[in-house]
């Protein structure tokens, strides 16, 4: 249900996304990448076979230590929706090594809640000299309601259709699984290494909203 404000006014269809810089990360960082060299070794195709393996499920303590801070964000993002109730999850996560030239398409993540990207390593920008449009490793979340930017003015918060995001080492995001987005291309010959994770409620149907019959 919307509720109106004082004055009248609702926000309808609101889209929360969640963006946080993590303190301290170095060494978390540097242990995370050594783990994820080795999965790399055992397992070629492991960015693209994000289902093959919960990443969450290795005991390194630096994998550990990242499922607590996800964990810790999802709980706020319930609490920045005001849910009062209690929700169990699990989350199922993957490794991203991004080398030169790779890149996402556009697409979401289905049969989950919420979706995230933790950044272990992200290279500097580079001097890509030729054009000025380029978008070097960046993130781009797009406006999920087709029509919305139909008529535009200047000033609107609510017509711009694409949010760009140039990350940094331990940048943590967390956004709504439905919610469309891409990874440009990284241009850098050093490794873009990220972990992304879906957050999956257990038991689902105890959360469904009650609707008339």
């Amino acid at each position: 249900m919307h509720k109106a404000d004082n004055d009248g006014f609702i926000d309808l269809w609101p889209t929360t996304l969640l963006r946080r810089q993590l303190d301290n990360t170095g060494a978390a960082n540097k242990a995370l990448l050594e783990c994820i060299a080795k999965l790399d070794q055992a397992h070629q195709d492991m960015t693209v076979d994000y289902a093959a393996e919960n990443l969450f499920s290795q005991t390194d303590p630096a994998v550990q230590w990242l499922k607590q801070c996800i964990n810790k964000t999802v709980t706020d993002y319930f609490k920045r929706l005001a849910i009062t109730y209690d929700i169990e999850w699990s989350i199922q996560g993957w490794a991203n090594i991004n080398r030169f030239g790779d890149y996402h398409n556009l697409h979401n993540h289905p049969h989950s809640y919420l979706s995230g990207t933790y950044y272990v390593q992200v290279p500097q920008q580079p001097e890509t000299g030729s054009r000025s449009d380029l978008n070097h490793g960046a993130i781009s979340f797009f406006d999920p309601r087709p029509q919305a930017n139909m008529i535009s003015v200047s000033g609107d918060g609510q017509i711009d259709p694409e949010l760009r995001i140039q990350p940094q080492a331990g940048l943590l995001l967390l956004w709504p699984s439905f919610l469309h987005h891409l990874v440009h291309p990284n241009l850098s010959d050093e490794n873009r290494v990220s972990v992304s994770f879906n957050v999956l409620l257990n038991n689902i149907h105890r959360y469904l909203p009650v609707t008339a019959g």
